[in-house]
């Protein structure tokens, strides 16, 4: 089995491609080991010291590393474990755990616009940022301000904010008039 690593705009990330599927469908994010209980190769990626996050996309492992470790110490390892996990054949996820399908549900009267925003961010925005090792979901719109959830490469990364503000909220206030302005939210 052969790894091939990216890196990513986040200098604490890293864009593991195990050559294989990861993730049938969705996303799933582990922002701390506490959260990796249902997935197996979380479990086992958050063992090396050193790793304080991990993101799965379809054919993509992301992981955050600690502000103090260097790269050329834990990277070794987070192979070492990619690999072991998937030579053993167990599963990425276990039981009734499922991946996440992205953005959270809307009701209320701003129902069309969230549905093209969620359209914009499915077309034009996570296909972009997945190539960066993240994902990017609509949390929320109220009063013109659309809220969006940061994950993978992209939770902490620095140019996230330039990313929201002259990227995504231009192309949503381009699209959408109704959309005055993004901000992250931390879920």
């Amino acid at each position: 089995m052969f790894i091939q690593t990216e890196a990513t705009p986040n200098p604490a990330t890293l864009k593991f491609l195990p050559g294989q599927t990861v993730l049938e469908a969705g996303t799933a994010d582990f922002p701390s080991a506490e959260t990796a209980d249902k997935s197996p190769l979380a479990t086992r990626i958050f063992a090396v010291e050193g790793a304080t996050g991990v993101f799965f996309g379809t054919d993509f492992i992301t992981v955050t590393k600690a502000e103090a470790v260097d790269w050329d110490h834990i990277k070794p390892a987070i192979l070492g474990a990619i690999m072991e996990h998937f030579q053993s054949g167990a599963p990425v996820m276990e039981g009734e755990a499922q991946a996440a399908g992205g953005h959270a549900e809307h009701t209320g009267e701003d129902g069309e616009i969230v549905g093209q925003i969620k359209t914009l961010l499915d077309t034009r925005v996570r296909p972009a940022v997945a190539q960066d090792g993240g994902d990017i979901t609509f949390h929320g719109f109220d009063r013109g301000v659309v809220y969006l959830h940061m994950q993978g490469a992209c939770a902490g990364c620095p140019s996230s904010t330039l990313t929201l503000k002259m990227g995504i909220e231009n192309l949503l206030r381009h699209y959408i008039p109704e959309v005055v302005e993004v901000r992250p939210v931390a879920v």
